[in-house]
């Protein structure tokens, strides 16, 4: 059971508002993903751009801020080319698709606690619903049917060959997406996005195996190994660098969105980007507490989880992971698609499996004190920690030698060259420097007796 606060809003206080209250909750949510995801991209350029010693945007408008704008007008603009061989219905919705999926996700995320409105008492969050995690999950997998679409009406190679590999990308981190989120709901107790904002909440009580104990916060500190799995799974999901192999420039000239142009690739662009502060709200909703202050802050301000102050530390969670994307964007090289795929199959799959076995056995015994479960919990933890970090994994073949590729050379075979390209000089350039080698023999000679 979980004692909740009086500010905190519950499954019954949704359902109740008036209609344009409702329209309001939904425009703020609307303009929150496209405000976010226009500021994102100039971040991301302002970002990167301190990262590689360079200004980045700083012309349109003050520091740069209108920069995006004008692309976005300028993509607008752009001639629309529809292919010949495209199926024109599908070409056309497939990007809608994805960008609707991408904002639909931010329909069950709080916002913030209860707080008066106009002299209504709401919620600052769209609905809620009981299965609220799973409305997130159909939402992240229905985004693949933009892609995988989109791929498939443009008519060309190409991109059906860029939208079938972001398929299996992202239906392999779904499953490990999934499974870090069945940690929290296991540990939480509910479904209900608010529930398990509240349920992260200090000082509330939570039901494990018919114990009444206290809630240890934030489940980033309490589930790190379902945090580190889930976060890895989101960047693989949204298609973000070191994971963006659906856009492999060098590889599939632009992946799935090769033959888009003008406002159809620009709606692609944005959902990317939508995708991205979603799965960072999403990401702060489970593991860092929602829209709730940190603990230093509530120590000392005990109004910090009240009224409209919460909005705050949602957003600047949301910008701190964010800022985590960009970072890995301007550090990480891009992974080949087989390290990619082993990754999701062979690493993420099996620790998250096991770490639900570890915790639902946890769960199930009664007669530990709530201390005890807590340090086997953070033992457990760091076990699946360096068993992540030392996985052992296969070591290159030293590269053989030009003679020994020479002599591995069965007797009477046809001569081949060697796979380092390390060719040896041909007969004629052999016969070349040994005419030249007595001109020079004399010519160094006569210097010396000069």
């Amino acid at each position: 059971m979980t004692v909740l606060l009086a500010q905190d809003p519950t499954l019954a206080d949704f359902g109740r508002d008036p209609w344009w209250l409702v329209l309001g909750k939904i425009l703020f949510a609307f303009v929150f993903g496209l405000l976010a995801t226009l500021l994102g991209v100039w971040f991301e350029r302002r970002v990167v751009g301190y990262m590689q010693v360079r200004p980045g945007p700083n012309q349109v408008g003050p520091f740069g801020l209108l920069q995006t704008l004008a692309d976005g007008l300028k993509m607008a603009f752009k001639e629309d080319i529809l292919p010949r061989a495209a199926d024109k219905v599908v070409y056309f919705f497939a990007p809608v698709i994805s960008v609707v999926c991408a904002v639909t996700a931010l329909s069950v995320i709080p916002f913030g606690p209860m707080v008066s409105i106009f002299g209504h008492r709401t919620p600052l969050q769209v609905t809620d619903v009981p299965v609220a995690v799973l409305v997130l999950l159909a939402c992240s997998s229905l985004a693949v049917y933009g892609i995988v679409l989109g791929g498939w009406a443009s008519g060309s190679t190409y991109p059906l060959l860029g939208g079938l590999r972001s398929t299996a990308q992202m239906i392999s981190y779904e499953v490990a997406m999934g499974l870090s989120i069945v940690a929290v709901f296991m540990t939480a107790g509910t479904m209900s996005t608010s529930g398990i904002v509240a349920a992260q909440a200090s000082g509330t009580q939570l039901s494990l195996g018919g114990v009444e104990v206290p809630a240890p916060g934030w489940y980033a500190i309490l589930l790190l190994p379902s945090f580190i799995i889930f976060f890895i799974a989101i960047v693989g999901e949204t298609n973000r660098a070191p994971f963006d192999l659906p856009e492999a420039e060098s590889e599939l000239v632009a992946g799935f969105m090769t033959e888009y142009s003008s406002l159809k690739f620009a709606l692609f662009m944005l959902s990317e980007y939508v995708a991205m502060v979603t799965m960072s709200a999403v990401t702060t909703t489970l593991f860092l507490g929602g829209w709730r202050a940190p603990a230093p802050i509530t120590t000392f301000w005990a109004g910090a989880n009240s009224g409209w102050w919460p909005m705050l530390w949602f957003f600047g969670k949301v910008l701190i992971l964010v800022f985590v994307f960009v970072w890995l964007r301007g550090t990480l090289p891009r992974l080949r698609y087989d390290q990619f795929m082993r990754l999701g199959w062979k690493v993420l799959l099996p620790i998250n499996l096991v770490w639900i076995l570890v915790l639902a056995g946890l769960r199930s015994i009664e007669d530990w004190q709530s201390r005890d479960r807590l340090l086997v919990t953070a033992i457990g933890a760091g076990v699946l920690l360096l068993a992540t970090i030392l996985w052992p994994s296969r070591q290159p073949k030293p590269k053989p030698t030009l003679q020994e590729q020479v002599d591995s050379r069965p007797p009477g075979s046809f001569p081949l060259p060697p796979m380092d390209l390390q060719v040896p000089p041909s007969p004629r350039t052999k016969r070349v420097v040994a005419e030249r080698e007595p001109a020079n023999i004399a010519a160094g000679s006569d210097s010396r007796e000069v």
